[in-house]
C-alpha cells in the first residue's frame, strides 16, 4: 500500500478509526429475521441489511462490509433502497445519471424508486449493494494504511474517481464499465484489493 499515491481530501464528517468500525461490526447492522419454511424451531435466519437514510452512507456501508454471506445473499434477493443509489452518488461526487448508467439501471426506474421509498431489487440492487462492498473494502485499505494521508483521506470520492479511470490491469478499460454483473464485480473487487497487497500499482 505503501506505493499507491493517495491524495488527501477530507472526508465530511467520516470517522474512520479502527475502534469505530470494530464498535460497527459488534452490533449496529439494522436487520430483518424470518422462519425458513420446514427448519426445526429456533432456526431463525439473518436476512437483510437496511439503509437508514437519516444515519449516512458510511452507516451502510459498515454495516455491508460487517454482514456474513446468508445476510449479503438474502439482502441482494429484497434490493437495497433506492434512495441509497442517489445518495451514495452524491458521497462518491458521481453523477446521479452517470451511477445510474453504472448499476445498469434505468433513469425513471431509480428516479421512481427514490421518490416512493421503494427497493431496488434485480440486477441494479445486486449492483448497488456491490457498489457499497467495493466502499467497504476500500474504507478498511484505507484504514489498514499507515500512509500520514490515511488519516483525513476521503475514499469514497477516491473510489468514484478510481472506478473511472481505465486499468492496465483490465485491458484498458475502466472499473465502472464491469460492476454492473457478479463476474465483473468480482474482477473489480480483486483488482481493489490488489492495492493493498502491493501487487497493482
Amino acid at each position: 500500500m505503501a506505493s499507491t499515491k493517495w491524495a488527501a481530501h477530507p472526508a465530511p464528517g467520516r470517522k474512520t478509526s479502527p475502534a469505530a468500525s470494530a464498535g460497527a461490526k459488534a452490533g449496529s447492522i439494522k436487520i430483518e429475521t424470518r422462519k425458513i419454511p420446514g427448519a426445526s424451531r429456533g432456526a431463525d435466519v439473518i436476512v437483510t441489511v437496511h439503509y437508514v437514510r437519516s444515519k449516512g452512507i458510511d452507516d451502510f456501508v459498515t454495516n455491508v462490509h460487517a454482514a456474513d454471506p446468508l445476510q449479503l445473499i438474502e439482502t441482494e434477493r429484497k434490493g437495497v433502497a433506492g434512495a441509497f443509489v442517489k445518495d451514495l452518488a452524491k458521497r462518491m461526487e458521481i453523477p446521479a445519471q452517470r451511477m445510474f448508467d453504472i448499476l445498469g439501471v434505468p433513469k425513471a426506474t431509480a428516479e421512481k424508486k427514490v421518490a416512493t421509498g421503494e427497493l431496488l431489487s434485480g440486477n441494479g440492487g445486486r449492483a448497488a449493494l456491490g457498489m457499497a462492498r467495493l466502499l467497504g473494502m476500500a474504507n478498511e485499505i484505507v484504514e489498514n494504511s499507515t500512509a500520514p494521508e490515511a488519516k483525513d483521506f476521503d475514499t469514497a470520492r477516491w473510489l468514484g474517481q478510481w472506478l473511472e479511470k481505465p486499468q492496465p490491469a483490465l485491458g484498458g478499460r475502466k472499473p465502472s464499465e464491469l460492476i454492473d454483473t457478479p463476474t465483473g464485480l468480482d474482477v473489480v473487487a480483486r483488482l481493489l484489493g490488489a492495492i493493498e497487497s502491493g501487487a497493482y500499482q
